[in-house]
């Protein structure tokens, strides 16, 4: 038996929980081609609903990211120069430089990225190759079943 310092008898800790980003990311993401339009991104991300998402090559490596921003960066470019094609391809104005984080980053340090970085997802990258992406709200769903005994 165990005695606490006031001299009863201690409750056992329960283990902390190891949870990590593979455990709540997305797995089932729309992704796209450099050889893509910007008018098809468009039509993607108006359909699907969603503000963007990650560029692979044809082995799935992580190449880069397009977004909603990154097309209204094209439309307005095009109307400057009165040529209002969306004919660009996902190539010429997607971000290069992405931010990631691995499968087996712990959540809470996920978190305090996003809190840090202020973005709203991450791509999961593991050897380059894309696993899935983990957002601020699957960061919420993972703290949400977190014990508080176990933080």
């Amino acid at each position: 038996m165990v005695m606490s310092f006031q001299g009863q008898q201690a409750k056992p800790q329960a283990e902390s929980q190891q949870v990590v980003v593979r455990d709540f990311m997305t797995t089932k993401i729309t992704t796209f081609q450099v050889d893509q339009t910007m008018h098809d991104v468009i039509q993607i991300l108006i359909e699907k609903r969603i503000s963007g998402g990650p560029v692979v090559d044809v082995d799935n490596h992580l190449v880069g990211v397009i977004s909603e921003g990154d097309c209204l960066k094209q439309a307005v470019k095009g109307k400057y120069l009165n040529s209002p094609s969306l004919g660009a391809t996902v190539s010429e104005c997607m971000v290069t430089e992405v931010k990631t984080v691995s499968p087996n980053l712990n959540i809470l340090d996920a978190a305090q990225m996003f809190l840090h970085l202020r973005l709203r997802r991450f791509p999961v990258v593991e050897e380059g190759k894309l696993l899935g992406q983990i957002s601020q709200k699957d960061i919420m769903k993972a703290i949400h079943n977190l014990k508080e005994t176990t933080w």
